[in-house]
């Protein structure tokens, strides 16, 4: 290469490197559930259940809140 050749072809390795390392990962923290896995653990159900569990509700207070999440 002399230097009246173009330097972009150089640039295709590091940039094909970037682009799989950013994809593999986006595989790992689809696999692993990611904020998906969060967001489900904390949804209001469960917080419901949790409480019910801790002795913080009782079985009333809990069938109700839960008929009220339903509707």
């Amino acid at each position: 290469m002399g230097w009246s050749e173009p330097y972009w072809p150089m640039l295709f390795g590091p940039i094909m490197i970037l682009v799989i390392i950013c994809l593999a990962m986006m595989m790992l923290f689809i696999k692993r559930g990611g904020v998906l896995r969060r967001c489900r653990d904390r949804a209001p159900i469960n917080v419901l259940k949790e409480r019910l569990a801790r002795g913080e509700i009782n079985q009333a207070e809990y069938e109700e809140r839960k008929r009220l999440l339903k509707s």
